[in-house]
């Protein structure tokens, strides 16, 4: 199986890096993980309206370019479906049976476009609060390994 994860932004503090690493290489034994980082665009607070959605627009376009056409893509997404890491597991052993890519999308700081929403398949989210984008990274690939040692019924998950 592989998975894609397509974000915004790169992590810059060692420890994010060291930790997303070390779940990139447990998660090596159970699928093709790909991680793609794509440049932020510079957002500081004060922009209008206006000004953000052309900021969401310029990152969207790079995220869609990223996103394969036979993919399976989940956008991160603060009003997406929560799942008990159970249902997580079972959400991934029916992907993995479809036999294409998984994407997961993490958007910028001011979140996705309407175009990559309107391209993604399902939304995801992993709670009602907002988190920076390298700690929604660093738990997406905690849950996706949680999720796959789930499904292999082996020690991790209590």
């Amino acid at each position: 199986m592989t998975v894609r994860i397509v974000c915004v932004g790169k992590l810059k503090e060692r420890y994010f890096e060291d930790a997303c690493a070390e779940f990139q290489k447990r998660l090596g034994r159970f699928c093709t993980l790909e991680i793609i980082e794509l440049p932020d665009e510079k957002a500081p607070e004060s922009l209008h309206p206006a000004e953000e959605d052309i900021v969401r627009d310029k990152e969207g376009k790079r995220i869609l370019k990223a996103i394969g056409a036979k993919d399976f893509v989940v956008a991160l997404a603060i009003d997406g479906k929560q799942m008990r890491s159970e249902e997580f597991a079972a959400f991934l052993e029916e992907k993995e049976t479809e036999a294409r890519p998984l994407t997961f999308l993490i958007g910028g700081s001011l979140g996705l476009s309407p175009e990559v929403y309107a391209r993604a398949n399902a939304k995801l989210s992993f709670s009602k609060m907002t988190f920076p984008h390298r700690i929604a990274r660093l738990l997406l690939l905690e849950q996706i390994y949680r999720g796959f040692k789930i499904l292999r019924n082996e020690a991790y998950h209590k």
